[in-house]
């Protein structure tokens, strides 16, 4: 097991990011987890969108009060899974790459953005640009 706290934000009305959320396993190698959904009035959330980053552009997680965002917490969030299991297997494969992670991410954040307009959901941030261009790391808010 992993010591620390794992903070993960994540879109919880997306049914792929909840999906994904119950298949990875972290409990089993981080110390603390916790899910949390964007939409859901956390004040986490609020301060994160506070300091510019946009939910919409990706997933957050805050591992030991360091932010990660999009394609390097898709590349974290493989590293900290479990290694059993079919799909954590293939998650690691794939994401713990950073190049392959920052190639990737942004396709599934594209499918993500399509897979919410076919369901007629609004984005988490109903349109807000929040990012700074490259900005992808920084202390927590």
């Amino acid at each position: 097991m992993t010591n620390g706290h794992l903070e993960v934000i994540y879109d919880g009305d997306c049914p792929v990011c909840a999906s994904w959320m119950r298949m990875v396993r972290l409990r089993e190698r981080v110390h603390t987890v916790e899910l949390i959904d964007a939409r859901s009035g956390d004040p986490r959330v609020t301060a994160l969108a506070a300091t510019g980053y946009d939910l919409d552009e990706g997933i957050v997680l805050i591992w030991n009060g360091h932010v990660h965002h999009g394609a390097e917490a898709m590349r974290l969030l493989a590293i900290l899974s479990a290694e059993d299991g079919w799909f954590n297997h293939i998650q690691r494969r794939i994401f713990s790459s950073p190049s392959r992670a920052r190639h990737l991410y942004p396709w599934l954040a594209r499918g993500r953005r399509l897979l919410l307009r076919l369901l007629g959901r609004n984005p988490v941030g109903a349109g807000k640009k929040l990012v700074p261009p490259g900005n992808r790391m920084g202390g927590r808010p």
